[in-house]
Formats: structure tokens, sequence, C-alpha cells
């Protein structure tokens, strides 16, 4: 789908062709709409395509006449009826006086902007428009990072009383999210620096300000995510033995009620033998039935009361 957004007077609006100071938005394209925007614009089809590609890494490529920047932004899906967190590739392609982004989904970052939620966001303005996603994208970085946070937090107060595997698999599925990140961050990292000491993108004083908050907001991301990963992988060996403490705990309750409950049954299994009655305790007394319950009942509450002072139940 292909959208072009331009900004007047601090509000963006739908246009029907290609403007000067316009934003082309091409989410999971056609390939009528990849060739025209690269025929349009001059710009190498390969390069179009590049963000299509989910293994496609993190760069900056500086043509003749654009420039391309390929990051990687988060994104949420639901698997197995979970939210899980993954990245993919995203373009921003500046061209004369035109940006074009290229994203294989809809994405957070870039519907913020077209519903006009960022502030002071012109698509005139290139450099900043450029350093604003970037911004927004650092930004999303650290709010999955903490609902990863909390969502940990949640599956840490369910381990505590779990025998299952259920709490475990979610685990590694969120540190298997932290790993995705922390490579992604990284990635970005390595662009944002480039992009500090390339002359092809201009800058003015305003726009190094901000691209120095971006840095400092994806540095502080990645510290985050590697915080967080380690947490994770600690919780994930600490709640597997907890899991099988669990366990055993539970596997130990049962083996007590099991030699509890074998008392009467031993006992009711010898009186129920085929054997002369004269030779059975109590058999010829007319109580000897409820003498017989009574002592069965008392001997059992007895090594019950044992195994209770012992810390067996």
């Amino acid at each position: 789908m292909m959208q072009i957004f331009k900004t007047t007077d601090g509000n963006i609006s739908t246009i029907a062709s290609k403007e000067e100071g316009c934003w082309i938005s091409l989410v999971s394209p056609t390939e009528e709409e990849i060739i025209r925007v690269a025929v349009e614009n001059g710009i190498e089809i390969d390069d179009m395509r590049a963000a299509l590609d989910d293994e496609e890494r993190s760069r900056i490529q500086i043509e003749d006449n654009y420039t391309m920047i390929i990051v990687d932004v988060p994104m949420t899906e639901i698997r197995s009826n979970k939210q899980c967190y993954i990245t993919i590739p995203m373009s921003i392609i500046l061209v004369n006086k035109t940006i074009i982004t290229v994203c294989l989904e809809e994405t957070e970052v870039l519907r913020a902007f077209a519903q006009s939620k960022i502030r002071n966001f012109h698509t005139h303005m290139k450099t900043r428009f450029v350093l604003q996603i970037l911004y927004k994208n650092a930004s999303l970085f650290l709010l999955y990072l903490r609902n990863i946070n909390r969502q940990s937090e949640v599956i840490e107060e369910n381990m505590h009383k779990s025998t299952k595997n259920k709490e475990l698999i979610e685990l590694l599925e969120l540190e298997k999210s932290l790993m995705y990140f922390t490579t992604s961050l990284r990635s970005n990292e390595m662009v944002l620096e480039k992009l500090l000491k390339t002359e092809s993108v201009k800058k003015y004083p305003e726009d190094k300000e901000l691209l120095e908050d971006v840095i400092i907001e994806n540095k502080q991301a990645i510290e985050m995510s590697n915080i967080y990963t380690g947490i994770l992988s600690g919780m994930t060996d600490a709640f597997a033995s907890i899991i099988n403490n669990n366990l055993n705990i539970i596997m130990k309750i049962l083996a007590t009620i099991t030699i509890v409950l074998s008392i009467p049954t031993m006992i009711f299994s010898a009186y129920g033998m085929n054997l002369n009655s004269s030779g059975m305790p109590l058999s010829q007394s007319p109580y000897g039935f409820v003498l017989v319950i009574v002592f069965t009942i008392v001997l059992t509450l007895i090594v019950a009361f044992i195994f209770f002072k012992k810390n067996l139940f």
C-alpha cells in the first residue's frame, strides 16, 4: 500500500500525487508500486526492495542522488495467544526534496506520524523528520522493553506455585525477544554513529542535538535490554529448579499420604481374609467391629501426627 503525506500549517494530510516536500509511505508495497516510485525518483529497484527482506541488516547507503538508511524497528505479534516481540527492517530514503519510507508491515513508529501524534513534525524538513523517526523508534524499543519486564514479573508470580512448563516457555519466549532487541539495537547504534559523521545528510545545530538525543536513547535501550536479558536468563535457570522442587514436594506429600492410608488397608485386609474367626482378635466380641475401626483410626492419626511433626505434609 502506498500513501503520500504532506504537512501544511502543522497539519498532516494525504495527497493524491507526489509534491515537493512530501512523504511517500510504502507498507507491504506491490511490485508495481515499487517500480513506480523507483522510476519516478531515480532509485535502484534492489534498494527499494531492501527493507522487504526480513534478514536485511541495518546500514547507511549513500548514492549519487539519494541516501538510504535502514534500521530495525520493534513489532508485536501473537503466537499461541501470547504477545511476542520481534524486529523488522525499515528503510528511509532521502531523495531530492522527498522522503520515502519502505516497510514490510505497518509499524507504531510510522503510524504515530501518519496520525499526527508527533509535535513539531513537518514533512519538508527532511533531516529533522528522519531524526524524529529514529527517536520515536528508540523510544518504542524502551516502551516494549518495559512491557517485557512487566510480563516477566507476572510470570515470576505464577512460577512460585507452578509445576508445569508453561511459564518457563513464556520466559524463554521473552528471552528470545530480548535477543532480537539487543541485536537490532546494536545494529541501529552503528547506523546512528555513522549518521553523526556523514556529511551527505545535512544537519543544522538543532538537528545535531536531536541526533545526540537519539543516540542516548538508543544506548539506554541497549543497556536496559542487556540488564533484562541477564535477569531473565537467571530467572529461567532458577525457576527451572523451582518447578522441579515443587514437583518433588508434591511427590513427597503423595508418598506420605500413601503410607498413612496403607495402615487401615492392611488391617482391613487382614480381617477380610477367609480364616477361622476364632483366631482373629476381637472376633467373638459383640463390639469387635467398632473396636477394630476405632483402633485403626487412632493408629492412623498417630502415624499422621508423627509425619506432620516431621514436616512431611
